[in-house]
This record gives structure tokens, C-alpha cells and sequence, in this order.
């Protein structure tokens, strides 16, 4: 069930959000409405999993029962250790096994392993528990938290990734306080961003960008036209998809009272990759920082002990994204990009901000190229379409108004967050968006829905 479609708009979150508000004075009624109401979700994917998820979301609820009642290190690392192993089987069997057999000249042929939806999320969750128990954090006392703070629907699949510290705590606070109408207007107008990124232009955007991508997987030359304008698509519709469903998701926290960290702050709008990672996706970037970068030593070891550092984290993150070299090669770069960041920064040369800006977006771009296409032939092809290798050449936009529009929010538009600030909630608002919500729910009616584009990973 995606959030962008009328069946989820229309019947499943109204009747949960009814059953859930109903009883919002009772805690555990309350809680018990959100864990069924996410397995129901999760169900409508593959009921085949729902076992499983909650399966491992108990063991990995006992494991930290065990910490508190022995403090022994070995039940966290346990917790660690089985949760890398399901994500190792699951989503990185048959590449491994692939490479492997590749380098010694053999075939693979792949095992049938059904992936689990939104398993890179849901055990990141558990490994940056286990790994805050190591640390001295409190566990989980409640089975029926730890099951609402894994399974949490609007979370579940595809973040932001958040810390038990955040959103525990959370579940002792009556949603009927005196917050409560300011988080369902602000959670509603959120919900309604989220919406219009997804439908409104991501989706378009998909139009413009697919075929383009699909010409040259198939070998096709494109012109240099051809290939700039699939680059800057895709660069923006990865942004307004990922952001659109991070905002639905934040957006829907609320209205059940629960606060969920924001994922995206203007990314396109850095003057640097640093600061591109400050923005983009941040709950992964602070995820990666916590628990891989500053482990491995972080800066604390010298610049050259950094720079392998940056390179090695980034690369595990562009794992982290998909079973394929293309995703690690993009890490890799990104990392390398990072370190020549750091270098720079020591020289006390600063750029001017136009300038910086402009080369942070052309790398930026040029690396969403390697993580869109599916193998490294299909890079190459739409880079040297991009250089002009195969003529300059036209690119007719069937859309033209939408993609300057897209380009025009993600570049000097406000984040989600400074939009959501800003707007006071009022009738004089209620109306305008009541009728984009419609407008938005006759376009998705009339499409064949697209899935977010993370949830492949």
C-alpha cells in the first residue's frame, strides 16, 4: 500500500486515525491501534513477512531485556550480530555470491531470496539500538513499545531512521494535550507537501527521465541535450520522491502526536558536499557518522587515517542503498569528494558562494548518473552523452512549465520544515489546501502509482 494513493488517502489512514484518537486517552489501547494498524500495512506488501518482522523485532526486544538484567556485552552484540546477518542474507547473498563467482570466472545463478521491504531501514533501527546499548543508553522496558517503535507504519519502510531515545519517550505523552490541533494541522499540511512532491512532481519527472535511462541501458547514443535533461530529472525527482515521502511520514507522525526527525533541509541549495550531507537524507548521514565514521576513528587519527575513513564509510553507505557495485562506486566518490572537501577547507581558500554552489550541483549530478543506471556500460553512455561525444542535439520537454517549476522549489525554494513554520494555521489556509488535496487525489486516481523510489532499498 504506497502513501501516494487514493485507497490509503481515503480509507486505511482516516479509519486508523479514527480508531487511534478514539481511544488516544488509554496508552495502550492506543499503542496496540499503531502496532496492529502498522501490521496490517505492512501486511498489505506480503503477509508472508509480517511473522518475520515481528519475530525478529521481539528477539531483538529480548536481547536488550537480557543487557538490563545481566549487563553483559555479549546480548547487544548478539543483537548486532544477528541483525547484520539477516541483512547480509536477504539483501546481499546473491550479490556477494555473484562477485565472487565473477572474479573466478564462474556463473551464479541467482537464489531465490525475496527481499523484505524496507529491511535496510527497519534494522538499521535495531543495529543503532544495540549499538546506543553498548553505550550506556536505557533499553526498551515494554515489548509493546519496542514493537510500535520498530513498526511504526509512516517510519517502517523507508524512514527517517530514528533512535529509540527520540520516540519512546514519546509514547507516554497524551496526544490530546494542548498540542494536539496544532500537530494535526501542521502534520496535514506536511502530509499535503509530501503528497504534492510525490504526484505532483516526482511522478512527471519519472516521465521525462525512465525513458531516457531505459534508451541507453539498451545501448542507445544519446545527445548531449538528451543526457543533461535525464541527469537534472533524476536529480530531481530522487529529491521530491525521497523528500516527498519523508514529509508524508513526518506529516503523519504528528498526527498521531509523535515527532519524527526531518530528513531533508534545502540539500540543492549547498555550497559544498559537506554541507550537502548536512541536508540530504540527515538521518542517514548522522547514522553513518554515530556508528561507522567516528568508530573507525573519524579525524582523531590524522588526515590520511580521515580520508580512508570518509572513503570507506561512504562506501558502505552506497552498499547500504543497493546490492550492486554501481551504488558502491557512487559511495566511494562521494567519500572522495568529502576528503577533498576537508583537505580544501584547511587551506583557508574559500570559492565564492555562486561558484562553490555550482561545482557542489555538478558533482552532485553526475553521481546521481552512476546511481541511477543499472550497471556501469549505461553510466558510461549517459556521461558521454552529457560531454557531447555524440552532438549537442535537442530535448523536447513534453512539460516544459513543471520542470522549471521542480527546478525553481528544489533550488531556491524553503525546506518542508521552514514552509511548516511559517504557515500559522488557519480557515483562510484550510481551503486553498483542502482543494489541492483533491486536485492531487483525482491525479493519482488517473495514474498507475508509482512506488518510491527508496523503497528498493
Amino acid at each position: 500500500m504506497l502513501f501516494s494513493t487514493q485507497g490509503f488517502l481515503l480509507g486505511f489512514l482516516p479509519a486508523t486515525l479514527i480508531l487511534f484518537h478514539l481511544c488516544a486517552r488509554r496508552r495502550t489501547a492506543r499503542q496496540a491501534v499503531l502496532v496492529g494498524a502498522s501490521l496490517v500495512f505492512y501486511g498489505f506488501w506480503d503477509w508472508r513477512f509480517v511473522p518475520a518482522l515481528v519475530g525478529l523485532t521481539l528477539a531483538n526486544w529480548g536481547l536488550g531485556r537480557a543487557w538490563a538484567a545481566t549487563g553483559q556485552k555479549i546480548w547487544p552484540v548478539t543483537g548486532l550480530v544477528l541483525n547484520l546477518l539477516i541483512l547480509g542474507f536477504f539483501k546481499y547473498a546473491n550479490f556477494f555470491a555473484e562477485s565472487i563467482a565473477t572474479a573466478l570466472g564462474r556463473h551464479h545463478t541467482a537464489w531465490a531470496i525475496a527481499l523484505p521491504l524496507g529491511v535496510s531501514f527497519f534494522v538499521f533501527q535495531k543495529i543503532a539500538y544495540h549499538a546506543d546499548l553498548l553505550r550506556g543508553a536505557r533499553p526498551v522496558r515494554s515489548a509493546l513499545d519496542f514493537l510500535e517503535f520498530v513498526t511504526f507504519f509512516p517510519q517502517l519502510i523507508a524512514g527517517p531512521i530514528v533512535r529509540h531515545s527520540e520516540i519512546v519517550p514519546q509514547f507516554e505523552t497524551d496526544p490530546h494535550g494542548p498540542a494536539v490541533w496544532e500537530n494535526l494541522s501542521r502534520g496535514s499540511m506536511l502530509l499535503l507537501i509530501g503528497l504534492a512532491k510525490k504526484a505532483g512532481l516526482a511522478d512527471s519527472l519519472a516521465q521525462v527521465c525512465n525513458p531516457l535511462f531505459e534508451q541507453a541501458a539498451h545501448g542507445a547514443s544519446l545527445n548531449m541535450a538528451q543526457g543533461w535533461l535525464a541527469a537534472i530529472s533524476y536529480s530531481l525527482q530522487i529529491f521530491f520522491d525521497f523528500s516527498g515521502y519523508s514529509d508524508m511520514a513526518i506529516g503523519m507522525a504528528l498526527l498521531f502526536g509523535l515527532r519524527l526527525p526531518f530528513n531533508f533541509d534545502a540539500p540543492y541549495r549547498a555550497t559544498s558536499i559537506r554541507a550537502f550531507w548536512r541536508r540530504w537524507h540527515m538521518t542517514l548521514s548522522r547514522f553513518l557518522r554515530d556508528y561507522l565514521y567516528i568508530p573507525l576513528g573519524g579525524n582523531r587519527k590524522g588526515t590520511a587515517r580521515q580520508i580512508a575513513n570518509l572513503v570507506a564509510t561512504m562506501a558502505l553507505g552506497g552498499l547500504w542503498h543497493g546490492a550492486g557495485w554501481t551504488f558502491v562506486a557512487w559511495g566511494a566518490l562521494h567519500g572522495a569528494a568529502l576528503s577533498v572537501n576537508h583537505v580544501w577547507s584547511r587551506t583557508g581558500i574559500r570559492l565564492a558562494a555562486p561558484l562553490a554552489w555550482a561545482a557542489t550541483m555538478l558533482f552532485v549530478i553526475l553521481g546521481w548518473v552512476l546511481f541511477r543506471a543499472p550497471d556501469f556500460p549505461t553510466a558510461t553512455r549517459m556521461l558521454r552523452a552529457m560531454a557531447g561525444l555524440h552532438g549537442v542535439g535537442r530535448a523536447p520537454i513534453h512539460d516544459a512549465a513543471l520542470f522549471w517549476i521542480a527546478l525553481a522549489v528544489a533550488v531556491i525554494g524553503p525546506s518542508s520544515q521552514d514552509a511548516v513554520s511559517r504557515m500559522r494555521p488557519s480557515p483562510l489556509l484550510a481551503v486553498p489546501a483542502g482543494i489541492a488535496f483533491v486536485f492531487l487525489l483525482l491525479l493519482i486516481g488517473g495514474r498507475i502509482p508509482d512506488a518510491f523510489i527508496y523503497f528498493q532499498f
